[in-house]
């Protein structure tokens, strides 16, 4: 079951290497992880940065999920 895990967490890091290669050549269409997070960064309900504290939140959980142990 734990290589199973290691497999998957491998294959996801793989697949995000090749998207964000595809997304920094010349003339690509598909948005990198940086433009991504800024576009999200910017996104604004009224005066509430909704975006920002959706990636807080984000990060927050991640780190809550892989590092507290």
């Amino acid at each position: 079951m734990r290589a199973l895990a290691i497999g998957g967490f491998l294959a996801a890091l793989l697949l995000f290497a090749a998207v964000e290669w595809a997304a920094r050549r010349e003339g690509s269409r598909i948005p990198s992880l940086a433009d991504v997070c800024a576009f999200v960064m910017r996104y604004e309900v009224g005066p509430v940065p909704v975006g920002r504290i959706g990636l807080f939140g984000f990060w927050w959980w991640l780190g809550w999920h892989f590092l507290a142990r």
